[in-house]
Order: C-alpha cells, then sequence, then structure tokens
C-alpha cells in the first residue's frame, strides 16, 4: 500500500517543516518561513489571514497538525510520518512514540492493526525500520512485557494509550504513574533515587507523540498530560483543527474525491413525511444495487448498498435503558418485516444494542442491507457500503445527522466507479424546519472534515418552501422544540408510517419521481465533478483548500489581456518512454522530471575529491545559550553534541577495522534519501572517501559530523547534476527528450504578498518582488514595444523542467508577438546552470520565445548586464 498524492504532499509538507527547523533552530522561525514558502499556498503567517503566527503550546517542542477529512488516511500517514520525523533527530536517541487516541473503541482498532504484520500500517513501519518494531498497549507495559531498558534501544517501541490512560484521572489509570516492579531494569537509565514508573520511563523516552482525532485533546488538562510526558515532537491528526493548532498541511475534499476516497457530493431530499422517507430509501437501495450488480458484471468490484436508518431517540432524548431502546428500534424492524424485507438483511446497531459486532458487512456472504442506528456510529464503524442516511425523525424536528453523516462518506474499493450512481452518497429526510436540517448536515460534513460545497439538494424547491415558511410558525416550532421535557413523543417511532403507501422495490419497474430526480440530480453533480478535475488539470491550476479560499485574495487576468494571455502555451521538456499495451508497444510522452536523466548514474566510480581542509568546526556550532531559547526544539542536530559512548565506540582502536563500516552507517543515517540515488551507490562511494582518512581525521568527523556530511552531500549532489545535465543534453540530440507547448497562463493566481502596481501587469496584482526585481520590470513595462508581463510564482507557476528545475522571474509578451522569460539575478549569485538550461529552452522553443538572464552590473557567460538587455529588448 503506497501513499496517495495527496498524503504524500503531507508527507512532503512535514519534510519541509523539519528542514526549517533543523535550518533555524527554532520552531517559531520554522513555521513563519515554512508558510511563507509554501509552493502550494506562499502566505506570510500573520494574524488574519490563512495561516496565523505559531502558539507555542508545548515549550520547545515542534507541536504542528495536519488536518485530514474523513476517510483520508489519517492513520496510514502517521504510520509514514514516524520515519520522517525521526531521521531529523540526533541518532542515538530511543526511537519511541506514544500514540494516543480518543476512546476505546479506536484504541482497540489501532492496536489491533499496528500489531498485525499482514495490515497496511504495520507492514509500512516494518519496512522503515528493518521489522524492529513492537507494539505495545497500557497492560503489557505495566508487565514490563518485551519492554526494558535493553529493548527500547533496539528497536521501534509504539506505544498505544487513551487520552484518559495518561491524564490519571481514576485509580486504574493512576497505575502508569506509580512505582513499578516490572520496570526495574529501567534503573540503569533512570538512577537509583529515581521512581521507578511506567510515568517515568516514558518522561525520559522523550517520545515523538502523535496524538490521533487531536481536537478531543486541546483542553488544559490535556495540555498539561502532552507536557507531562516530556515529548521532542507533537503531531496532531484531526479533520476539525482547534484555534490553537499549528497546522502545516491542509488536504481538501477534491483531493480526497479526485483519488476515489469518498462519496461527495451528498445528494439531499426532504420528503413530506417518514413514510416517504421510507419509500424512497428502498427504492434508492435497489436501484443502486442493480447498478452494483452490473458493475461487477463487467469487471467491477461487488457492493451492496446498505442503507442506515437513523430512528429518533425517546423525547429527543438517548434511551434510559436496553430494553426501552430495543423496544422502540424493534418496531422499525418490525415493519421492515412487513414489508417483505428479510430479517437477515435488517440489522440494528445503537448504544446498547450491537447485531452487526460479528458482521464482515464487505462479505459476499453478508446479507445486511438495512442498519437501524439513533446515534451510536459516531466512531469505531465504517463501512464503505454504507450509501444512504435516512432520517426518520419527526417532521417538527430539524433532522440532526451530524454525529453519523461520515459513515457514509467512504468509497468501496477506493476506486470510481463506472455507473456514476455508485460515486456519491445520499441523505433522505423529512423536515419542516429545512433550513436547521441543512445546518445540521454542514456541521456534519464539517466534523468530516468538508464544507457546505460537499452537499448538493435533489430538490431546490424544497429549499425555496422553507425560507418562505412563515417567522411566526417558525417561532411557535421553536417554543415547541425548547419544551420538549414537557412534551410525551409516542414510544411508537413507527405509528405515522403508512405501509400500504410504500411500493416493494421491482427491479422491473421505474423508480418513482422522487428518486428519479435524486439520479439525475447525482448524474449531473458526477458530470460537473469531472469537469472541474478535467479543467484543473488542463489549465495548470492548484485548487487550495476551502479553509484558505475564504482568506486568500485571488486575482484575476484583466479584462483587456484575456484574449492574447489565452493564446500562450510556454513549452516544456518531455520524454519519450516505452509503453506496453494490448497492441504492442509503442511511445508514451511523460512531462521530464531531473530523476528521469540520472538512470546509469553510478556514484560509486564517480571522483571523490573533496576539500576537507577548508571546513570550519565551528560552522555547524551554536553556543549553548542559544539552545535555550523558548522557541528551540530540544532535537536539533548540532555538531560536537555527540554522545562520548558513541564516540568512543566509532573511534575504539580495537575496532579500526570496522571504523570504516561504523562512520558509514552514520553519515548514511543523516544523509537520509537521495531518491533516485541508490543507498548501495552512496554506501559504498563512503566507503572509498573513508578508506583514505587519517586517525585524526576521523576524530575531527566525529565531532562535527553534521558539517562534514553536509559536505559530502554536496558533491554528490554536484556529481549527479553533472551526470543529469549531459544526459539531458544527450536526450536532446537524440529526439528522446523533446519540447511541446503545455503551459497555460492561469486564469487567477493568489500570490500571498503583492508588489506594487506597475504598468502593463497581466493580473489584477502580481507577485512580491524585491527591489532589483521591481526597478527591472517597472523600465520594461513603460517600454511602448511591451504588451504586458506577469510575475511568475516560485514552484507554483512555470517550470523551465531540465537537469534543474527553474522558475523564471518573469513572462513578458511583446505587441509583436514574441514571448520572453526573464531571470534577474544579483551580481553576488551564481547561475550558470540555470544560464545553460535556459539556453537549450529558447534554441528548441523556437523563435517565438527567448530567454534572458539579467545581472544588474556583473559580466558572466550567457547572461546579460541590465543596461545592455533594456537595449536590447526595446527592438523585439
Amino acid at each position: 500500500m503506497e501513499l496517495k498524492p495527496y498524503q504524500q504532499q503531507v508527507i512532503n509538507d512535514l519534510s519541509l517543516f523539519l528542514e526549517e527547523v533543523q535550518e533555524t533552530k527554532d520552531v517559531k522561525e520554522a513555521f513563519y518561513n515554512f508558510w511563507s514558502r509554501h509552493p502550494k499556498t506562499p502566505l506570510f503567517p500573520f494574524v488574519g489571514t490563512a495561516i496565523e503566527p505559531y502558539k507555542n503550546n508545548v515549550p520547545r517542542v515542534p507541536h504542528i497538525c495536519v488536518k485530514v477529512p474523513t476517510a483520508g488516511g489519517k492513520t496510514f500517514i502517521a504510520c509514514n510520518a514516524i520515519k520522517t520525523i525521526f531521521d531529523s533527530f540526533l541518532l542515538e536517541k530511543p526511537k519511541a512514540v506514544i500514540w494516543l487516541v480518543p476512546s476505546i473503541t479506536i484504541l482497540d482498532q489501532t492496536i489491533k492493526n499496528l500489531k498485525d504484520p499482514s495490515h497496511p500500517y504495520r507492514q509500512k513501519i516494518n519496512s522503515h525500520f528493518g521489522n524492529k518494531v513492537e507494539v505495545f498497549d497500557k497492560a503489557a507495559l505495566l508487565q514490563g512485557s518485551g519492554f526494558n531498558a535493553t529493548s527500547i534501544k533496539e528497536q521501534l517501541n509504539i506505544l498505544v494509550f487513551s487520552f484518559d490512560s495518561l491524564r490519571a484521572k481514576n485509580k486504574e489509570d493512576r497505575k502508569v504513574f506509580q512505582e513499578n516492579g516490572n520496570l526495574q531494569s529501567f534503573e540503569t537509565v533512570l538512577g537509583k533515587d529515581t521512581d521507578i514508573t511506567l510515568g517515568a520511563v516514558i518522561k525520559y523516552l522523550n517520545p515523538l507523540v502523535i496524538v490521533d482525532e487531536s481536537h478531543n485533546a486541546e483542553s488544559d488538562l490535556s495540555i498539561d498530560m502532552l507536557k507531562e510526558i516530556n515529548p521532542c515532537f507533537i503531531l496532531d491528526l484531526t479533520a476539525t483543527p482547534r484555534n490553537n493548532s499549528n497546522i502545516i498541511s491542509f488536504i481538501d475534499a477534491l483531493e480526497l474525491k479526485k483519488e476515489n476516497m469518498v462519496k461527495l457530493p451528498v445528494i439531499v431530499y426532504n420528503h413530506q413525511d417518514k413514510t416517504e422517507v421510507i419509500n424512497s430509501s428502498l427504492q434508492l437501495q435497489r436501484r443502486l444495487e442493480l447498478q452494483s450488480i452490473e458493475e461487477e458484471k463487467k469487471g467491477g468490484k461487488y457492493i451492496r448498498p446498505i442503507v442506515l436508518f437513523q430512528a429518533q431517540p425517546k423525547n429527543g432524548k438517548d434511551f434510559l435503558n436496553e430494553e426501552e431502546e430495543k423496544s422502540n428500534v424493534q418496531k422499525l424492524k418490525e415493519k421492515l418485516i412487513e414489508l417483505k424485507i428479510p430479517e437477515n438483511q435488517i440489522k440494528i446497531k445503537t448504544a446498547n444494542i450491537n447485531e452487526i459486532k460479528n458482521e464482515d458487512l464487505m462479505s459476499k456472504e453478508c446479507e445486511v442491507r438495512f442498519i437501524i442506528t439513533i446515534n451510536a456510529l459516531k466512531e469505531g464503524w465504517d463501512c464503505p457500503f454504507a450509501y444512504i442516511l435516512s432520517s426518520l425523525a419527526d417532521k417538527s424536528s430539524a433532522v440532526d445527522v451530524e454525529q453519523i453523516l461520515g459513515r457514509v462518506l467512504r468509497q468501496p474499493y477506493v476506486m470510481k466507479h463506472n455507473f456514476p450512481l455508485l460515486n456519491l452518497s445520499y441523505v433522505l429526510t423529512a423536515s419542516s424546519k429545512f433550513l436547521e436540517t441543512l445546518d445540521n448536515i454542514v456541521k456534519g460534513l464539517n466534523k468530516a472534515g468538508f464544507s457546505d460545497k460537499d452537499y448538493k439538494l435533489a430538490n431546490p424547491v424544497m429549499l425555496e418552501e422553507s425560507k418562505k415558511q412563515d417567522p411566526l410558525q417558525q417561532l411557535n416550532v421553536f417554543e415547541t422544540i425548547k419544551n420538549i421535557d414537557n412534551i410525551e413523543i409516542s414510544e411508537d417511532i413507527t405509528a405515522d408510517i403508512d405501509t400500504t403507501r410504500i411500493s416493494i422495490p421491482s427491479d422491473s419497474i421505474l423508480p418513482n419521481t422522487t428518486v428519479a430526480n435524486i439520479e439525475q440530480t447525482a448524474i449531473q453533480q458526477n458530470d460537473v465533478f469531472e469537469k472541474t478535475v478535467s479543467d484543473m488539470e488542463t489549465n495548470n491550476e492548484i485548487v487550495l483548500p476551502n479553509e484558505i479560499q475564504k482568506l486568500v485574495k485571488t486575482y484575476s487576468i484583466k479584462d483587456i489581456f484575456i484574449d492574447q494571455a489565452a493564446q500562450i502555451n510556454l513549452p516544456q521538456f518531455f520524454l519519450k518512454v516505452p509503453s506496453n499495451d494490448l497492441f504492442g508497444k509503442k511511445e508514451e510522452e511523460l512531462p521530464l522530471e531531473k530523476e528521469n536523466l540520472l538512470e546509469g548514474f553510478k556514484l560509486s566510480q564517480e571522483e571523490r575529491k573533496i576539500d576537507f581542509a577548508s571546513i570550519s568546526s565551528e560552522l555547524y556550532k551554536i553556543d549553548l545559550d542559544e539552545t535555550k531559547k523558548e522557541h528551540t526544539p530540544t532535537f536539533v542536530r548540532l555538531d560536537g553534541l555527540v554522545k562520548e559512548s558513541v564516540m568512543a565506540y566509532i573511534l575504539d582502536p580495537s575496532r579500526k577495522d570496522t571504523r570504516v563500516k561504523n562512520f558509514t552507517k552514520r553519515i548514511m543515517d543523516i544523509i537520509g534519501n537521495m531518491y533516485p540515488i541508490p543507498d548501495k551507490e552512496i554506501e559504498k562511494y563512503l566507503k572509498l572517501i573513508l578508506e583514505d582518512f587519517s586517525d585524526e581525521q576521523f576524530s575531527d568527523f566525529a565531532n562535527n559530523e553534521y558539517t562534514y556530511t553536509d559536505k559530502i552531500k554536496s558533491k554528490i549532489k554536484s556529481l549527479s547534476e553533472a551526470f543529469a545535465e549531459q544526459k539531458f543534453k544527450d536526450f536532446l540530440d537524440i529526439d528522446k527528450v523533446f519540447i511541446k507547448p503545455s503551459f497555460e497562463l492561469p486564469k487567477n493566481i493568489t500570490p500571498g504578498l503583492t508588489s506594487k502596481d506597475i504598468t502593463k501587469s497581466l493580473y489584477e496584482k502580481e507577485g512580491s518582488m524585491n527591489g532589483y526585481e521591481e526597478r527591472v520590470i517597472n523600465e520594461i513595462g513603460n517600454m511602448t514595444n511591451i504588451a504586458f508581463w506577469t510575475r511568475n510564482i516560485e514552484r507554483k507557476g512555470f517550470r523551465i523542467n531540465g537537469f534543474v528545475n527553474h522558475y523564471p522571474d518573469f513572462i513578458i509578451q511583446t505587441k509583436s508577438g514574441k514571448t520572453i522569460v526573464l531571470e534577474t539575478k544579483g551580481d553576488h549569485l551564481d547561475a550558470e546552470q540555470k544560464i545553460r538550461l535556459g539556453g537549450l529552452w529558447a534554441s528548441k522553443s523556437g523563435n517565438d520565445y527567448r530567454y534572458f538572464m539579467v545581472y544588474e552590473r556583473r559580466n558572466v557567460d550567457g547572461a546579460y548586464k541590465l543596461e545592455e538587455f533594456l537595449n536590447l529588448i526595446k527592438d523585439i
């Protein structure tokens, strides 16, 4: 099981943030830099914008949040994040994870999945940590079962707790903080004068903390609990972040829908009464099942669509006991049986009754098509076959689906189905208070991490009628509901259901008008979504997450330039690769990525000359007082802080024959992944370098390992780039790499910070610039031969893709029809690679395109000084 693109983006965001932490040694500054440079949303974290300043919830501990909607795979993201986070830590640190969950149901489910070697979660963690992984629940930890002072150093230890276990509210949970003889082995690390408790061991481990459903853990008590366990890093996972969250990654509904994770939008239909709701539910369920049967015949997966009937609690409250609850919902089950629905197709799942406990709802052997519930599905129960949520609340009530709407959102098998009705979900209601019902539907979507954009009405007339309702009538209804405690609602929730008006579904009978309307809306909305995705991919548009859209200013192309801008289609490089299909081999054309150019790169055969003599041992050292700043995390990597025990092991004269091996492993751990260069090639290269080291160099290396490693990493990077550049030229010569138009100017941009207005700008506002850039483009904008110009936004605009990724500063259009791509450079900066790539791009793009690199005064081969460039461009 591999990460979906949006899940990989979360890991990329996490990695970028950690790089900023290591660079700045300050969490607050790292968070600021992360968002000000983010490729998807270049926004400065100021109050009132999408991203607020960092909230220092737990001092000196990075505490960040990932917003992932329901069905987005939060747990799998967390499993992948563990390695990314630990790769940024000091290498000798024990690797321990405290995994916090909000309930016993989720606790049992998490432990089961993480312990199961065949489950994708455990398989991913095993692959990252060489199968040296153990998962513990509280009971095993208290018994010291496989958990001791030796094991914590040899493996990744994942300790799964509920929030309450560490908040220590009751006697059972306080055992975590009581002296425990089963953990006596930890005396060697805690000291003889310390009480040996599980809490003390956790504090010593300085663990990574993963908080699942973190919106449940933001009280003062929860924050105190997090401080008490002495975390090194806190990763929050939630669909609904609270105000004090430091969000580094937003996942939007569109991303989940693109990857077929969810059945969106939700199609909503409001009926006249409960009888109609049941009738439509039975008809729609059968229509969906018939489509699913056809889907399977044509090679699709098995689906058995399920209806969730949400019964109303007595008097609007939970039932007092199991007998009262069962009596009520049993009446509904009997009504369905009266309609000739087989009893084995109907199950009850409420707070006290769980008839689906032993059912594998996705099995072909299972017959369940209808589940009756009240409000007990709010956690710990998922079935992608659940398609229809049908509320049987009183007509005078505002239907409350907030707690259980998420149960119908997961897409079966995470794939798009050929029949469009199988790609959406449905809510059927009967409420005279439809405005409030819709509000509750939106709350349910919000609770699942979605928005009001993610539902559609199958009957918009109902909404208009609800808006026209007499205000006095609404007030009277409100007063009635407000005094609900004084009203005795009939215990028989089926009293007003008229079975004579309900049609038994038949495969040969066409759907009634209501179901036909629902089907029509579903098909239309599915088409709208497909078009949205198609347009987004065609126009190179980055869709901002919904939360950010509301706060980010978007700027459009000025009306005067719309037609001319639409004609521009900038060339980019593509690669021809072989593709096998049913009719034989043919070539496929894919956008070139620099990784494509490193095939055949043998690092171990490259030259190894590195000037280590130039290293200043002070380069990475930071005064110890600096590391005590309020926002400085404890895990930052600093030279000169390697533990004596580690250095003694590496430099031990008796281990001289294995010294190269020990150093190689340590450098490999620090370097991390250098995809696509294989680890084996890097390992060979490092050994060849280290074999020439003297004892003095080994000693200096041990004290300044991060500086030395950076020097080696830079060398590897320069060698790989030289190889990629030569391969790029070779591919151009044999037409394996070629150029074709592929980038259209987006209709709208969201640049974050903007520049001052300069004449002939393409958009209403352009992205921010430095003083030199403003001076250059102001000169250009005032030239008579220029039609318009735009600031190309770094990492999200036009990219010259080759042996490096180059985002030029400006795109300029002349009145003669020439497109000029311009990069401005300060005189103190080197850019030889970009100059060479830009020149190759222009030579291959044709006579209508030009590329210029412009310095202010510096002479550089292939580039221009500003004065000579301005004299040249005015005649193009």
